[in-house]
């Protein structure tokens, strides 16, 4: 992957990255998509803390076609960056950019920057979308849903050619589970809440627990109206077979298991760097 990573980088003179105003960078250009990374960020001369790293030196990803795209946007904390600097270079360079949106928060981010939102009865096919994740593991399955979000999540990401996932480094795992310890979220029909949970257990083992609200009394309500169990699983998984497994069980909407969807994923480095990783090949 390294060697591959450093035949495609590509020196741009005069280039501006989208996160160091006016700096050179190094650009990384690959078949299908063009990566902005900067080598080196700061501020004031002062290094910059990781959490403004996991916000502003994630890597904005995009076709090589700039123009006429149709791009998912994913929900979270990293997303909201990248939608800043995607509205920023729509105008900048007047590119035909249309989003839609797999959340609530989504949908008002790209209202909020004046960006062409649609939805998948205008766009069913999307060129690219691209989302953070919660965990990914080596062979980039991924766990989302700890924002409610899996649900529209995963069917814009089914709809693209291109799925990438942007993320900072704590979110890299050999296998799921080492980092992310508050288990797969499952949208539940309401009704059906009790009897998934307890079947969960019966087949898998751990723990299913209804995921409870904070500012509000009573459960997390997704945008589609259902509830989330938090399934904390014990040990290794054959992360497939699971996901189909759970998804029969009638009640069940949707997991935020997402198996042999992502085609690439990018992680922001404490120290400023971006790590590629592509999917293994099957």
């Amino acid at each position: 992957m390294e060697k591959e990573a450093e035949q495609a980088k590509k020196k741009v003179v005069g280039a501006k990255c989208l996160f160091c105003e006016g700096s050179q960078q190094q650009h990384v250009h690959s078949r299908r998509f063009f990566v902005y990374i900067p080598e080196r960020c700061s501020q004031d001369g002062r290094t910059r803390t990781t959490e403004t790293l996991t916000r502003r030196t994630l890597i904005w990803i995009h076709s090589c076609d700039n123009n006429n795209q149709v791009v998912g946007v994913g929900s979270g904390s990293t997303i909201v960056y990248a939608v800043d600097r995607l509205a920023e270079r729509v105008r900048q360079e007047k590119l035909n950019i249309v989003c839609v949106p797999t959340s609530f928060q989504a949908r008002q981010l790209i209202l909020q920057h004046g960006l062409v939102l649609s939805d998948l009865d205008r766009h069913p096919e999307l060129d690219v979308a691209i989302d953070g994740a919660d965990e990914v593991d080596a062979h980039l399955t991924l766990i989302k849903g700890g924002g409610g979000c899996l649900t529209q999540e995963k069917i814009v990401a089914g709809c693209a050619k291109h799925f990438i996932v942007i993320a900072d480094y704590r979110k890299d795992s050999k296998a799921l589970g080492q980092q992310w310890k508050k288990g797969v979220p499952i949208e539940v029909v309401p009704m059906a809440y009790v009897p998934v949970s307890r079947r969960i257990v019966q087949l898998f083992g751990g723990e299913a627990n209804l995921r409870m609200a904070v500012s509000k009394a009573g459960p997390v309500v997704t945008d589609n109206s259902n509830f989330i169990l938090d399934w904390k699983f014990v040990g290794a998984q054959k992360w497939k077979d699971i996901n189909c497994a759970i998804k029969m069980i009638p009640g069940v909407v949707e997991t935020g298991l997402f198996v042999g969807m992502a085609e690439r994923a990018y992680f922001g480095m404490e120290d400023g760097n971006v790590l590629m990783r592509d999917a293994p090949v099957n």
